[in-house]
């Protein structure tokens, strides 16, 4: 492991860096990334490039830092629960090794109530 990471994570000095010089903290923030892309096994670098890619053109699309976090915390959930994300993953991986062949569920039906409009009782 490289040597960025054997310092703590301090946050007030990275918010008041974004905060008063928002060009050194790109550059720093670009420089650790990088940093620890090229720490992991080669193998694993080029996923992790790409990913790194897209996760920077969705935050250059929003118009502000908020809209980019909820935009990327999307993005975490439908890697996640998406059907083909992770957790789907998981259970094909589970019935393969415990050898039972698991059927996607059936939809169940739900009766739906009407509700009056506002102001109308």
């Amino acid at each position: 492991m490289s040597k960025a990471y054997s310092q703590p994570f301090d946050f007030e000095e990275w918010m008041l860096l974004a905060k008063s010089h928002p060009e050194e903290f790109e550059k720093r923030r670009k420089h650790l990334i990088d940093d620890f892309i090229s720490s992991v096994p080669e193998d694993r670098q080029q996923r992790l490039r790409c990913l790194q890619w897209r996760i920077d053109i969705e935050r250059s699309r929003c118009s502000n830092p908020l809209a980019a976090c909820v935009r990327l915390s999307d993005m975490m959930w439908d890697f996640v629960f998406a059907e083909n994300g992770f957790l789907n993953a998981l259970k094909i991986l589970e019935s393969e090794h415990s050898g039972v062949k698991t059927e996607p569920k059936e939809r169940s039906s739900a009766e739906i109530l009407p509700f009056k409009a506002r102001g109308s009782r």
